[in-house]
Formats: structure tokens, C-alpha cells, sequence
């Protein structure tokens, strides 16, 4: 295979460029195991100040731009690693009731915390903990020790500042109730 792209493998002369460079080839390929040839496509990527490029091949089955390819998988790619995040953060695949209704009712309650849970990520929490996972959400965010203190007028959640700063929660709540005014404006 690399024979094929050798071309794009080498440094062009003259002063290095300052952005990515990105070139595309395709060829047919036919493992010993694959019944008739297939179509690969390969991206080569020159990063500013590297010494080698990043090369990544896809085989594919798709008759589109050697752009539109790579772009296709990535966007696969992004949605698989949601899957996976929903999988091991949520366990939505845990569906262990008899009747398949019953089952059907929970891998919808688990789809809706996933979305519950993205739509903080996006839209309430703090840029300095906005990459956090889902799981990272669950464990410092939702399981987390409190006490509610109940006074004549108002009932007072003490939670423990472990996992989150106070500051951080006034923020988020701050945003939520951001939120909210924006959606009662007419």
C-alpha cells in the first residue's frame, strides 16, 4: 500500500507550510481473505512543526469525494463513541426485565438521561468542567453525599464539596435559571 501513495509520503521542498496540509489518494486493494477487490481510500496529514505525517486509510464501499469518505467515518466515529459513553456511563444496555415492554420502558428511561445529561454538559456546566464525561457527571454530580436541612421556610441541601466547589454549583444553577429566563421571554 504504500507504494501507492508514496507521493504523498514525501516532504515537498522549500519553507514548511504553518497550516495542515492534507492530500487524499484511492486505489483498489483485495486482502487474501476478501472476495473481490475493494476501495481504499488514504489521508495524508503534514501537522506544522512534526517531522512525519499522520496517515489513515479507510476501505470503503462508498462512491463519493476521497473527502466526503473521511469525513463520513468521522462523523460514525463520533457517534460510536457516544454509544460507548452512554453504554458504560449509563448502562443502558442493562434491560434485564422479562417482558420486552418492560425493557422497551427502561432503554427509553436510560435515553432520556443521556439526553438529560448532554443537554447539562452543553448548555450548564462551566467552561473549566465542560469536558467532563458522563460517567465523571454521574459520579460528581449526582451521587454525591448531601443533607437536607429543612427550616420554616425553606429546605437547604448541604452537599458535600468534594467533588464540586461551591462556586462551580452557584455557577451551573446560575446558568439554569439563565436558561429558564430566556425561555419565558416572548
Amino acid at each position: 500500500m504504500q507504494r501507492r501513495i508514496e507521493h504523498l509520503l514525501k516532504r515537498r521542498s522549500g519553507r514548511p507550510s504553518n497550516t495542515i496540509e492534507r492530500h487524499y489518494a484511492n486505489f483498489t486493494y483485495q486482502a487474501k481473505s476478501w472476495s473481490k477487490p475493494r476501495t481504499v481510500v488514504a489521508k495524508v496529514e503534514w501537522h506544522p512543526g512534526e517531522l512525519f505525517p499522520r496517515v489513515g486509510f479507510v476501505v470503503t464501499t462508498l462512491t463519493v469525494s476521497d473527502e466526503c469518505v473521511f469525513e463520513f467515518y468521522n462523523q460514525r466515529g463520533t457517534a460510536e463513541q457516544y454509544i460507548k459513553e452512554g453504554k458504560h456511563a449509563l448502562k443502558w444496555t442493562r434491560l434485564s426485565c422479562h417482558s420486552f415492554k418492560a425493557n422497551d420502558v427502561r432503554l427509553q428511561l436510560h435515553a432520556l438521561g443521556y439526553n438529560l445529561a448532554n443537554f447539562a454538559r452543553t448548555l450548564v456546566l462551566p467552561n473549566s468542567i465542560a469536558d467532563w464525561s458522563l460517567a465523571s457527571m454521574r459520579e460528581r454530580l449526582i451521587k454525591i453525599g448531601a443533607k437536607a436541612i429543612r427550616h420554616a421556610r425553606s429546605i437547604i441541601l448541604q452537599l458535600a464539596e468534594v467533588a464540586v466547589a461551591r462556586a462551580l454549583w452557584a455557577e451551573m444553577l446560575a446558568t439554569i435559571s439563565g436558561l429558564k429566563a430566556k425561555a419565558q421571554a416572548p
